[in-house]
């Protein structure tokens, strides 16, 4: 196991990216904590699409051929650690929470002035130490969309792409893609590891976080996305980012 007290940090890097921008499909040979300071982010790879708003990062594990795309005007801090270390013990993207220490520490890292990734200083040392640390103690956050790889199971969820609002049950949608509700519920279980409410309502909250940073108004995000109510959108929002959706950070 590598000694905290001299793993380096791979590469650091800020940048703007204009709302709908984003980083084509590519790979990285270390392990990276992406962190939109401000907007929201996404990382899509072929296994399925991590999304973070502003108080969430996203870990690529090293080797994943992933690409970036930005909704809202997003400040995207990126810091890279060596393959061999991964305070997470993970191997595929996961979305963590963003405490302000470790929001702090992502950007102090990045900034055009920080210091260097080689630079073997104390100061350098101990934000590695504490950075390693907050990495290890972050919680994982359920925000996850797989892709499916079913085509009857692709064309349920390529319906609800297109209209997150239709809220026909799942034997009307096997209906439409010609298969049983017991096949369907089967497949999401088996292929995508969450129930279809679940998966639903993961598109929903994607999509909402995109709608948000276009800057729609909730009352409006709510009904786009399928909730009956701002109310219960609100709630469903807080239970899973730990604030409402009109609140920033």
């Amino acid at each position: 196991m590598s000694d905290v007290r001299h793993t380096p940090i791979a590469r650091t890097m800020v940048q703007v990216l204009p709302a709908g921008g984003g980083v084509d499909a590519h790979r990285h040979d270390e392990n990276q904590i992406v962190y939109a300071g401000r907007g929201v982010l996404s990382v899509t790879t072929d296994a399925g699409r991590w999304i973070a708003p502003e108080n969430r990062a996203i870990w690529v594990p090293a080797g994943t051929v992933h690409e970036h795309r930005a909704y809202g005007e997003t400040e995207l801090h990126t810091v890279g650690l060596p393959a061999t270390v991964n305070p997470l013990g993970l191997d595929a993207p996961a979305v963590l929470a963003v405490g302000p220490l470790l929001g702090e520490l992502l950007r102090t890292l990045t900034r055009e002035h920080a210091l260097q990734p080689a630079d073997s200083s104390g100061p350098n040392r101990r934000l590695r130490a504490v950075l390693l640390d907050q990495l290890r103690d972050t919680s994982r956050q359920p925000i996850r969309l797989p892709t499916p790889r079913d085509p009857r199971l692709a064309a349920l969820c390529g319906l609800l792409h297109g209209d997150p609002s239709d809220n026909r049950t799942l034997a009307a949608f096997g209906a439409q893609v010609g298969a049983s509700k017991r096949t369907l519920s089967r497949l999401f279980r088996t292929e995508l590891g969450m129930t279809f409410p679940q998966w639903r309502t993961q598109l929903r909250l994607h999509n909402a976080l995109i709608l948000l940073a276009e800057n729609a108004p909730v009352t409006t995000v709510a009904h786009r996305c399928g909730w009956a109510s701002a109310s219960a959108f609100i709630d469903v929002f807080r239970s899973t980012f730990g604030h409402t959706p009109g609140r920033r950070h």
